[in-house]
């Protein structure tokens, strides 16, 4: 799970920049929207919409913000139609990427989507071509010098976490996706800062990258996550810890 822990730290120190130019509420509004649309606009009976509203909370979003998408998500405002889309496909060193996206235009996003996987060196392949290869789970990331491991262990574990692990300088905590909003509420009830929580796909084997390679994939990343239909992005690639100090230096 390194390679994902790296992502997921660079996404963070990504998330400040986008989070000034509105992108991280804009996508996170239409996960609301979407959720409330698909199972209602109340979060005691709706896990999706809690999940998306946890995430709006964590992001700073204002919370006429957060009403006003759910009731766009429920009818009772008006505003554009959602659509939920999976692409899947390849990146460079042939690792494995799927893009989870919210749209309301399919053949323009498909096709933005198909240029940014042309251009940077990877290919968009058809449904079902690297799906299998992950699982969904939730994941938390956070830096190891704020809390320590025994902490930790006793706040996420005993709120349903599967695992923990020290990757580095951060803990990365993983959990089922229905333990997600427990293990999230057990952290903050905690004090325990978190750099990331999300529910999102981990692959079940990863692929080891060289530096060259590594940085042709992150490129390719960072490019499909700046996408505004884009919500989450994922994949399988591994950065050794030797390389992503190269990285680091360069």
């Amino acid at each position: 799970m390194a390679g994902h822990s790296h992502w997921a730290g660079i996404k963070h120190k990504k998330a400040a920049v986008d989070a000034k130019r509105g992108k991280i509420w804009s996508k996170i509004a239409k996960a609301i929207i979407v959720a409330a649309k698909t199972g209602g606009g109340d979060v005691n009976f709706n896990g999706r919409l809690r999940l998306a509203v946890d995430a709006a909370k964590a992001a700073g979003m204002p919370k006429d913000n957060i009403t006003r998408a759910i009731k766009r998500g429920t009818g009772e405002i008006g505003g554009a139609a959602f659509e939920e889309v999976v692409y899947e496909g390849y990146g460079p060193g042939g690792v494995a990427i799927l893009c989870d996206v919210l749209t309301d235009n399919r053949n323009r996003t498909t096709a933005e989507i198909r240029k940014c996987f042309d251009l940077h060196g990877g290919k968009l392949g058809s449904a079902g071509c690297v799906a299998w290869m992950f699982e969904t789970k939730g994941l938390f990331v956070m830096d190891a010098s704020k809390v320590s491991e025994e902490k930790l262990m006793e706040a996420a574990l005993e709120a349903g976490a599967e695992d923990i692990k020290r990757e580095g300088e951060r803990y990365v905590v993983t959990c089922e996706p229905s333990a997600f909003s427990a293990v999230n509420e057990a952290l903050n009830a905690a004090d325990i800062p978190c750099e990331s929580g999300e529910i999102t796909r981990l692959a079940k084997d990863y692929v080891d990258l060289d530096a060259e390679t590594a940085r042709k994939v992150l490129k390719l990343m960072e490019v499909l996550d700046d996408h505004d239909d884009v919500q989450n992005v994922s994949s399988n690639f591994n950065i050794p810890d030797e390389v992503m100090a190269e990285l680091s230096a360069s």
